[in-house]
């Protein structure tokens, strides 16, 4: 099936960039990182994978990022778990499957929790609930200063150029913080995680897994992984992990 492309208003003029493919259910949503778009590896890599099974196949931009409208700095956890919820109403049916990375793995969990009659099951990729108070908790003293002072901090990334932390950003995420309480998810969850991920703390996936309530939980730990987990054996691995969770054998 050829994948459409189109964009959906998100209510108040912002609209959010998407691509999908019908097919058969349970659907298949890929929710990307902080800073990311949908067109990164694991994205196109999972797109293909659905397309070669028949599987329906969602993906999408959060306002402020890639092909999609608004400003990143606008942009919170809040937010863009408000984004998704608009594209995952408007654009899908039945069931899901996510798979979230990064900051996707933690609006993924946010988003089971509202919609726990929609969730087939979720894979998280180095998922990152909570990664705004270890932000906050590493702040030197100048970047905290100017985040008071200008309400914004652009933080120099290994992935490009800086990216600004603002103080929404981190007020907002101290009211969808996870970890502090029991997670009520059934659905079988899979965790993926590198132990060289310079970005989430490896045992950021086993501390998930003890807080989710539901029995079906595995976590992954790929030793010489890192963050972004798309070498050609991490993909193969999530291929693997996806395929399992739609009862297939993965390529």
């Amino acid at each position: 099936m050829t994948e459409e492309a189109g964009r959906l208003d998100r209510g108040d003029g912002v609209e959010l960039a998407w691509r999908r493919r019908a097919g058969r259910g349970p659907g298949v949503v890929f929710l990307g990182g902080f800073n990311s778009d949908m067109t990164g590896s694991k994205a196109e890599d999972l797109s293909a994978f659905c397309a070669a099974r028949g599987q329906a196949f969602l993906r999408f931009d959060y306002s402020g990022h890639g092909a999609s409208g608004g400003r990143f700095v606008d942009g919170t956890i809040g937010r863009w778990a408000a984004d998704v919820e608009a594209v995952l109403d408007a654009l899908t049916e039945g069931p899901q499957i996510l798979v979230g990375s990064s900051m996707g793995g933690w609006i993924s969990l946010l988003l089971a929790l509202r919609r726990p009659g929609r969730l087939a099951g979720l894979i998280g990729i180095a998922a990152a609930p909570d990664f705004t108070v270890r932000i906050e908790a590493a702040l030197p003293p100048e970047p905290r200063a100017a985040i008071e002072r200008d309400g914004v901090w652009h933080r120099p990334s290994a992935y490009g150029d800086p990216y600004p932390i603002t103080r929404a950003l981190l007020e907002d995420g101290r009211h969808h913080l996870l970890l502090q309480a029991p997670v009520p998810l059934d659905a079988p969850v899979r965790l993926l995680q590198g132990q060289q991920d310079p970005d989430v703390p490896w045992d950021t996936a086993l501390r998930i897994a003890a807080a989710l309530t539901g029995p079906d939980v595995q976590v992954v730990l790929v030793k010489d992984g890192d963050h972004r987990l798309s070498r050609p054996q991490d993909l193969a691995l999530l291929r693997r992990t996806l395929a399992a969770l739609l009862g297939e054998d993965g390529g």
